[in-house]
């Protein structure tokens, strides 16, 4: 039972289907992005300071910041810390960390890290 009325109709339908679903992929595909990009401005970004000497001989402080989200002051002690460690290395040394001070406690602000250090030779 060959219908060619039906058929072209159902042929017509099927075509507009297909960019429909296109359409609706390439929907599904900028949603996605816009969620990746929304969760990535989220995990914000840490910056750190130059290291400095302090009245104190043979120590140093540096500070870093970071934020976004409630672990941000993790991510500016960590800034803070590694740019510590990698001052002294450089230096054919190790880092030791005296006093660290913090701030920061709310999401979506500012959180930082301070931290003051000494370089003392490797074992």
């Amino acid at each position: 039972m060959f219908n060619p009325v039906s058929d072209s109709v159902l042929d017509q339908e099927r075509a507009s289907v297909v960019p429909q679903r296109r359409s609706a992929l390439s929907r599904r595909g900028r949603v996605l992005i816009a969620a990746v990009a929304a969760c990535a401005s989220l995990v914000g970004c840490a910056s750190t300071t130059d290291v400095v000497a302090t009245d104190k001989p043979g120590t140093y402080t540096v500070a870093a910041s970071a934020t976004g989200g409630k672990m941000a002051w993790a991510r500016a002690h960590e800034h803070a810390i590694s740019e510590a460690r990698d001052y002294c290395e450089r230096r054919g040394m190790q880092s030791s960390v005296t006093t660290e001070t913090v701030s920061g406690v709310q999401m979506m602000t500012e959180h930082a890290s301070s931290v003051n250090f000494e370089c003392h030779p490797k074992f």
